[in-house]
């Protein structure tokens, strides 16, 4: 019985010598170790040996991230003799920071580092995690205090700079490495929230009626320079149509000038004058008016083309000796060309047929005092 009991306490010793002597490092693991109390090497990633009751591994503070029995992650305080060499997160709880225009925001900030000297680490200072993170806090609540909210609000990349070069060159001794610094959210009070929607939505509303009466302008100057355009093709096309009217009346003036004899092509004007006045007589006869009152000149210029009608009739006679007095020169005896008496009238007193508006306005009679007809121009 004595040498089983022997045995066995052989075997325990056995074993305890060999998990304290023989210890195997994982990759981007390592471990610190200290001989009779003092720093000695560290253990890399493989197979190491141990002396035993001499050399042991020397453990460090962490914070260990794990879920409960509900799902819910946490974060825990722990020690561990294995430093992890990977780049690591610190989160914390979001803080409240006085702004420099005196406003109260919660903000929650992150932080990547890695261990970057395990020696250091674990002996300049007592609780790497809780160091960093105290770090944090102060270098935010510095930095944000020499700013204003709508700064703070809108300088997130100038904030992680600052806190990164501030916390990089502290945690240089500590054997740490810090690589990013981010601001996970910031959250100003709840007044000032809808102060800033406020302020947002009238920002807003102000910028889409300066876009609305940016754009009325512009239609309105659009709008002016269509008419002006426009007005001014109008008043081409009215001036081109005017200069063609006017040289057309010019080559009309002309061409009965050369028909009329020397010394009388001034009566052509009179006679287009004439022609005027008789297209116009329609329109200032219409309306519910029994008395027409006809311009001064009116008969002036009647008289004229009777004269005018005197001087075709001594021209074509002029040019056909032998045709019988009152006769056009060319058409048949006693009526207008092409045009036959009736049966047992008399000679027509037509005049030559110069045009049909020109033969309109010499036979067609105005009424008389009684109710008949005068079949001649008018006469001042």
């Amino acid at each position: 019985m004595a040498g089983l009991i022997l045995i066995a306490l052989v075997l325990l010793f056995v074993l305890f010598i060999g998990t304290s002597s023989f210890k195997i490092v994982g990759q981007a693991e390592v471990m610190v170790i200290e001989r009779l109390g003092r720093f000695n090497r560290v253990a890399r990633s493989g197979f190491n040996v141990l002396l035993p009751l001499i050399d042991r591994p020397r453990t460090i503070d962490v914070r260990i991230f794990d879920t409960d029995v509900n799902g819910v992650k946490r974060v825990r305080a722990g020690s561990t003799a294995r430093i992890d060499l990977r780049e690591q997160v610190l989160s914390f709880p979001s803080q409240p920071v006085i702004t420099k225009d005196n406003v109260t925001i919660d903000i929650d900030a992150v932080i990547y580092y890695r261990v970057a000297d395990p020696q250091k680490a674990t002996y300049a200072v007592q609780n790497l995690p809780f160091a960093l993170e105290t770090l944090t806090r102060t270098t935010l609540r510095n930095i944000v205090g020499e700013m204003e909210l709508d700064q703070t609000l809108g300088s997130r990349d100038t904030i992680n700079k600052r806190m990164r070069d501030v916390i990089e060159e502290a945690s240089i001794g500590w054997g740490v490495d810090v690589t990013r610094v981010e601001l996970q959210a910031i959250e100003p009070p709840r007044d000032i929230q809808q102060s800033m929607e406020l302020q947002m939505r009238a920002e807003r509303e102000r910028r889409a009626a300066v876009t609305q009466a940016e754009a009325g302008k512009r239609a309105a100057i659009l709008e002016a320079e269509g008419v002006r355009e426009s007005a001014v093709l109008r008043a081409q096309g009215l001036a081109e149509a005017r200069l063609a009217m006017a040289q057309a009346e010019a080559e009309t003036i002309a061409r009965i000038a050369s028909v009329l004899p020397e010394g009388e092509a001034s009566e052509a004007a009179a006679y287009l004058l004439a022609i005027r006045y008789f297209e116009a007589l329609p329109s200032v006869a219409q309306g519910p008016a029994t008395t027409v009152f006809l311009p001064a000149e009116a008969s002036g210029v009647l008289g004229a083309l009777g004269s005018l009608r005197s001087l075709l009739t001594g021209h074509g006679a002029a040019r056909n000796p032998g045709a019988p007095a009152g006769s056009p020169a060319g058409g048949p005896p006693g009526g207008a060309p092409g045009v036959r008496s009736p049966a047992g009238a008399g000679p027509q007193a037509r005049p030559p047929s110069l045009t049909s508006a020109g033969t309109l306005a010499l036979n067609a009679g105005l009424p008389g005092p009684d109710g008949g007809r005068t079949g001649g121009p008018a006469s001042g």
